[in-house]
């Protein structure tokens, strides 16, 4: 029973940190200028990724039986990042909220790596994590390459 709960609880940080995740997206998006397409779009990408990732670990944790984590995150060690890295937006220059963005992608890489390494999760919870992680670095070393290429 306690390991039941215990993987609820690892999933509901996960659930928290991707709707922080999703709502710094959306905050960047709101900062950017006019002619930053690809980043709108990409910003956009993420921001629904996230969203999708919450579903699937919501789902996920139903499944065993958990309530289930809606809104964002208030306190806990795995998702306060993402709040520090929202409250530093400012302004719209296009490397500083890429350099904001790849912080909030460390921060949820840093989650999902210590979700994975708790050893309490069950094996479909461990399989959609790792394949949620994947995908998450992939977005973090796209928006490492764009900040790096950034003027």
């Amino acid at each position: 029973m306690e390991t039941i709960e215990k993987s609820v609880e690892i999933i509901n940080d996960l659930i928290e940190i991707n709707n922080d995740r999703a709502d710094g997206f959306q905050k960047a998006l709101k900062d950017l200028e006019g002619g930053e397409s690809d980043l709108k779009s990409l910003f956009e990408e993420y921001s629904s990724q996230s969203r999708q990732f919450s579903q699937e670990l919501t789902a996920l944790a139903a499944q065993h039986g958990g309530d289930t984590e809606t809104g964002n995150s208030v306190s806990g060690t795995l998702h306060r990042a993402w709040i520090d890295v929202k409250a530093l937006f400012t302004g719209s220059d296009r490397k500083a909220i890429l350099a904001e963005c790849e912080r909030g992608e460390d921060a949820i890489k840093k989650a999902y790596r210590e979700a994975l390494a708790e050893g309490v999760l069950p094996a479909e919870a461990i399989t959609l994590i790792a394949k949620q992680a994947q995908a998450i670095g992939q977005s973090h070393d796209r928006i490492k390459a764009l900040r790096d290429s950034a003027q």
